[in-house]
């Protein structure tokens, strides 16, 4: 039951990301939280199998593994986007 607080503060710290980092006009809304709620939900799962399902340890990581990967991932994603959209548009204009 636990794991379900996990994937929402992965979730939260994933929205907080989405509102925080620029270019969320060439993202979608969901994609930085459901990326924040899948890293926490890893993390907390392999820390679980790895027997440390009671540690404070399993609470920090929960809590660093959706930041370092939506921080990470999400302005990749929109320089990507921008970059495509920009070759689009430069391929359509000519």
């Amino acid at each position: 039951m636990q794991i379900l607080l996990g994937l929402l503060v992965g979730a939260v710290i994933g929205l907080a990301a989405h509102v925080a980092l620029p270019g969320r006009d060439l993202r979608g809304a969901a994609l930085a939280p459901f990326a924040g709620a899948a890293a926490a939900a890893v993390a907390w799962t392999a820390l679980t199998w790895t027997g440390l399902g009671d540690s404070p340890l399993v609470w920090v990581v929960a809590v660093l593994a959706p930041a370092v990967t939506v921080f990470a991932l999400i302005p990749l994603v929109s320089r990507s986007r921008r970059a495509r959209d920009d070759a689009d548009r430069a391929h359509l204009t000519v």
